[in-house]
């Protein structure tokens, strides 16, 4: 079959691999119909993420139809349409039986790397290095799928393709910051990125009941998105003081929840933008976490900052002062997908929820470099680069 591999830093390339195969009986083989890229697929490109070999699948958000079963599947059958979650839960032990999805024990099959970085394992990821697995992507023709019983997902009559393929990261992964974040009615939200997951982190906290949302970005097209689809309010960070501005728009006290949906590669103004680039350079410090110190400063006292971009390790400069002393509730997570994408995809069945218009930029697998180039440079305005393997 065809797929796009990683070569190494910022070299991709489309290459002939071998078919998947049925490995486990609680596998399914998925034929891609549809796959997409992901801002966390950036930091693989950069080099930031740890164990990519050359040769590795990559891709997590993808939709398509079951075209094999192993023989303990019970909930699927050849020909199913189905969106899949970006994180692999086995369904059996502690963390999947709590909703804690991304918190699998038995997903990753390679487990010393997390276990070495972080202390203990995290869940198995499609094409996300072999920190997570090192479990083949989604930018291919077909993908194996573990456990598919409780990480494949039937799409309801009436829902379209391009609608339910970012029920497999991107909106859930945005649901979720709002949901655990803590998001009530009559909140004042603050969402720093308006990419794909910044954009459902806004809708979500919008359809939570938040009385006010406001979306944090530089790219005026992805703002003017966010603006028109979502219906958030917008702030460019390189034009405004943004924690003064924020405070201003909400009575003085700051936001009640904020959202980093931005991740390691954060951009910023100022000292702290040249200070974090060395550092990051030199090997000082693994990540940028420029979002994640403004959204501490930035929300209020006794409020909430859920961090959905990706991290890997080590960051410097964090203002754990402020955070203790403003008496601040921080959490982060890779995304409970199993959590949240049967209710998501309900959601867009009624119309509650737009996702189709993210998917900026559609194309052939073979021209997936070509996509990446532009969904990582933000040419022609491209918020989401979309791969059909067959066509």
């Amino acid at each position: 079959m065809r797929a796009l591999c990683w070569q190494g830093v910022n070299d991709l390339s489309v290459e002939r691999v071998p078919d998947p195969r049925i490995v486990n009986a609680q596998d399914a083989i998925v034929k891609v119909d549809l796959t997409t890229t992901c801002g966390s697929d950036l930091h693989l490109l950069g080099g930031y993420i740890p164990a990519m070999r050359a040769g590795d699948v990559i891709g997590h958000e993808f939709l398509g139809e079951i075209v094999e079963v192993g023989t303990e599947v019970r909930r699927h059958k050849i020909g199913d349409r189905v969106v899949v979650a970006s994180i692999i839960g086995c369904g059996r032990c502690w963390y999947c039986e709590n909703d804690m999805w991304s918190a699998c024990d038995n997903s990753n099959t390679e487990p010393a790397f997390t276990d070495m970085i972080y202390g203990q394992t995290i869940s198995g990821i499609y094409g996300y290095s072999h920190i997570t697995g090192g479990y083949r992507g989604s930018h291919a023709q077909y993908v194996r799928v573990p456990f598919a019983d409780f990480g494949a997902f039937s799409v309801p009559d009436g829902v379209s393709d391009m609608d339910a393929l970012f029920c497999s990261d991107a909106a859930p992964t945005g649901w979720m910051g709002a949901d655990l974040g803590g998001v009530k009615p009559g909140d004042v939200v603050a969402v720093w990125g308006c990419g794909g997951v910044g954009q459902m982190a806004a809708r979500a906290a919008m359809l939570l009941g938040a009385e006010r949302v406001i979306a944090i970005d530089r790219y005026p097209e992805r703002m003017m998105m966010t603006e028109r689809h979502v219906g958030a309010e917008t702030l460019d960070y390189t034009r405004t003081d943004v924690v003064a501005e924020l405070k201003e728009r909400s009575g003085g006290r700051g936001p009640d929840v904020c959202i980093e949906a931005v991740g390691l590669e954060a951009h910023s103004t100022g000292p702290q933008r040249l200070y974090d680039r060395a550092k990051q350079r030199m090997g000082l410090q693994l990540d940028r976490p420029a979002a994640v110190r403004e959204a501490i400063y930035a929300c209020r006292k006794g409020g909430s900052v859920f961090v959905l971009g990706v991290f890997a390790g080590l960051v410097d400069k964090f203002p754990l002062g402020a955070m203790m002393n403003k008496g601040l509730t921080v959490r982060g997570a890779q995304q409970h997908g199993q959590r949240y994408i049967p209710k998501l995809l309900d959601l867009v069945r009624k119309g509650e929820l737009r996702t189709a218009h993210m998917a900026t930029h559609t194309m052939p697998l073979e021209q997936a470099p070509r996509g990446y180039d532009m969904f990582k440079n933000k040419k022609d305005g491209c918020v989401r680069a979309v791969f059909r393997p067959w066509a």
